[in-house]
């Protein structure tokens, strides 16, 4: 099923164009990070959110992909060049310096940058603060571990960059939050670890499955996604160990990242999605050069505080088993059993748990609490000595 995402692009970028002799409103040009379509994660939220914007506003979109990041730099000169659009949207933090070069050889060229701070007047540069969402998360892995009698959680991760620290940060955070919660609530004290690695890819999928199926055998109770694409063979090896225990339904898990990936795995193996709403920062670009309030040299914060970032629930799964329908993943048919599948994934829980990650998300929101966010690698480091999550 996870493949057969691809089959669909096609439609969706159709739907992108505006409908025969009509002018369009506006153009962008959409750059794409490495891996390109089909991740069902990172890209297609991109994509996602800059279609939906074309279609409100009536404008016309072209994508460009990336096989290697050394096409970032052709490709965002390449739409400078054109002149013909209103706004050039890159989508990643490897593409920060291609446009801290090319900007200025464009002032009155509109842009923006997802997942990066570029500098320049003409630049809007949208960030997220993934460590709150992964917080939350990371919480619902520590405590599904020691519900279920599980050693250890897991994370596979992409490229080691900045923006991945910061997953990584709130996860461990997280973690720790939730075990600390379990043993307050259960008067048992879990004994749970924390399994990571970074791949080094974001394209590699099989990299991705290999990496799930070594936490896995470990004894992971779930594998998070912090690598866009790869997540397709993370939730392959979920399936593969399910389908050699008996069983349907997780644990082990995945836990989806970006889009609400819920849906995938028929709706009962991936517990949640840290959402990262890519798709709301593109179309939210867009909306500014459209109505006249676009400013450059400008930071967009996504965080918690405004939806930009959070944790899955019943009416994002409902929105996203559309998207996949509309993609041609799923059939439409599938639908009500996806639903039911995933309603009855998480009533296996008990109700203190999903109240318990409510709770931290609430003390994040209040301000009582504050997640990690580190931004090199030496900052990274201390996270890992404060929570360091080792089995005893």
């Amino acid at each position: 099923m996870y493949r057969r995402f691809l089959v669909g692009l096609a439609v969706l970028a159709l739907l992108a164009l505006p409908l025969a002799g009509q002018q369009p409103q506006g153009r962008v040009a959409l750059i794409l990070d490495i891996g390109g379509r089909g991740d069902l994660s990172f890209n297609d939220m991109g994509f996602k959110g800059t279609e939906e914007a074309v279609r409100d506003f009536g404008w016309e979109m072209t994508v460009t992909e990336a096989v290697t990041a050394a096409d970032f730099l052709p490709n965002l000169r390449h739409a400078a060049r054109a002149g013909v659009f209103d706004l050039i949207i890159c989508v990643g933090f490897l593409q920060a310096d291609a446009l801290n070069q090319v900007a200025p050889e464009f002032p009155d060229q509109k842009f923006a940058i997802i997942d990066a701070v570029v500098d320049q007047p003409n630049v809007l540069s949208i960030i997220f603060e993934e460590q709150e969402g992964s917080a939350l998360v990371g919480a619902l892995a520590g405590m599904l571990a020691a519900h279920y009698g599980y050693p250890y959680v897991g994370i596979v991760l992409g490229i080691e960059i900045p923006v991945l620290y910061r997953f990584e940060a709130g996860y461990r955070f997280g973690i720790d939050w939730g075990l600390r919660k379990y043993a307050e609530v259960t008067g048992e004290e879990p004994n749970v670890g924390l399994l990571w690695v970074y791949t080094g890819t974001f394209s590699d999928i099989a990299k991705g499955k290999a990496a799930a199926e070594a936490q896995i055998e470990k004894g992971a109770v779930a594998v998070y996604n912090v690598a866009g694409p790869l997540g397709v063979g993370i939730l392959e090896a979920v399936t593969e160990k399910l389908e050699e225990l008996g069983r349907e339904a997780g644990p082990p898990f995945m836990i989806g990242v970006d889009a609400n990936q819920d849906w995938m795995g028929d709706g009962n193996k991936v517990i949640a999605s840290m959402m990262k709403r890519v798709d709301v920062g593109c179309y939210t670009a867009i909306r500014m050069v459209h109505e006249g309030t676009f400013e450059g040299g400008r930071i967009l914060r996504m965080s918690l505080a405004n939806e930009g970032v959070g944790i899955s629930r019943f009416l994002d799964l409902l929105d996203f088993i559309d998207f996949g329908v509309a993609a041609g993943a799923i059939s439409a048919e599938e639908r009500p059993e996806i639903a039911a599948n995933w309603a009855a994934m998480r009533a296996s829980l008990p109700t203190w748990i999903w109240k318990a990650v409510d709770e931290l998300e609430e003390k994040i929101l209040a301000g009582e609490i504050v997640v990690p966010k580190p931004t090199t690698r030496e900052e990274m480091l201390k996270v890992r000595e404060l929570y360091p999550l080792v089995r005893e």
